[in-house]
């Protein structure tokens, strides 16, 4: 199975299965000397882990890390970065009813296409939960931001299809749904409630931004850092559409609008996102992701079996309401990824 290393000098490569005994992964070429060691990471997986909302599954994982190499007296060593997340509460016999029968939505029927076999126990590989992995590989690249003076923040803007009208990151780690607006909050509540009475589930939109980037982070022609983004963010399962700037909203103005005017004093306006021609510009990167439907829901759903017989199918176990707020910090996550290994890119590209 090919496809589980992200990055070109700062690569993450991740592993593990759901119901498997543990995920985990291996951070290469993170450079010597940056403070890391356990707390470090469970405060980003801590955000991330399940049963902390109204919207999040019942399953209780303490997805506790464990560092097994890389790391010396608190420091980096320029060593590979091996992490472990051991799987504490499976429960594979909620997975039996789908042991033949693929589930609308799922990678169930394309996995099987593509290996003759699948793990039927919560999608296997394809789970969701394989992103505390990024999540723990995301905070390794955080150290070496934090060298170069980037931040990386987050915030939901859209949930249920209920958008906010006022966007504060200010404070939006401390708020239910990683929200943008305490007002949008009992909103957003009373929409998860109705939707699980109704045994269906929600999308929504996130907001991701990197503050105090500098401007030549990018490999032109087709390593460009908004490319770079995309292809992040969308290898990420939940993500079905990536903007960047003004995204898709610049295919309705005029080019005397989307332009950001530039002055002696900077620019004007970040229509573009802070990336130019798939290099940053020092503006604030702004990326926002589309977040589909969990798709395991309790409504009765047609498919087929193994057989390829007509059947159908309703979902029961532990399962989230919406991927937002858990896929939060998984973006921030992947944001972090690759500015990381621009970074690294342009440092050798600058001698």
């Amino acid at each position: 199975m090919n496809g589980n290393t992200f990055g070109t000098l700062f690569r993450l490569t991740t592993f593990g299965e759901s119901h498997g005994p543990g995920i985990g992964g291996t951070v290469d070429g993170c450079p010597p000397g940056l403070p890391l060691d356990e707390s470090i990471i469970q405060i980003e997986l801590d955000k991330r882990k399940p049963g902390g909302n109204i919207a999040s599954t019942a399953r209780k994982e303490a997805d506790l890390v464990e560092i097994l190499s890389g790391v010396f007296e608190g420091k980096t060593t320029g060593t590979p970065i091996g992490f472990l997340i051991r799987n504490t509460d499976q429960r594979s016999r909620d997975y039996s009813q789908v042991k033949d029968v693929f589930r609308p939505g799922h990678a169930d029927i394309s996995y099987q296409a593509k290996y003759g076999v699948r793990d039927y126990r919560g999608g296997g590989r394809a789970s969701g939960r394989e992103t505390a992995c990024r999540v723990a590989g995301g905070a390794i690249a955080e150290q070496l931001l934090q060298t170069a003076g980037i931040r990386v923040t987050a915030a939901t803007i859209e949930l249920g299809g209920i958008a906010a009208t006022t966007v504060d990151f200010s404070s939006s780690d401390s708020r239910p749904f990683f929200a943008c607006d305490d007002n949008i909050i009992p909103q957003w509540e009373e929409r998860i409630r109705d939707v699980k009475k109704q045994g269906d589930t929600v999308g929504g939109v996130v907001e991701v931004r990197a503050q105090n980037v500098p401007a030549g982070l990018g490999e032109p022609v087709f390593d460009k850092l908004d490319a770079r983004l995309a292809y992040a963010f969308m290898s990420v399962g939940a993500v079905k559409a990536v903007e960047i700037g003004s995204g898709v909203e610049a295919a309705r103005l005029l080019g005397s609008q989307n332009n950001d005017p530039i002055t002696p004093d900077g620019f004007l306006s970040n229509n573009a996102g802070g990336i130019l021609g798939g290099i940053s510009s020092g503006q604030d990167i702004v990326v926002r992701a589309a977040i589909k439907p969990i798709p395991s829901i309790a409504k009765s759903q047609k498919t087929i079996n193994s057989a390829h017989e007509a059947t159908e199918i309703s979902i029961g176990g532990r399962h989230d309401i919406s991927a937002i707020p858990r896929v939060v910090p998984v973006l921030k996550a992947m944001l972090r990824l690759t500015l990381a290994d621009m970074l690294l890119l342009q440092r050798r590209c600058s001698g």
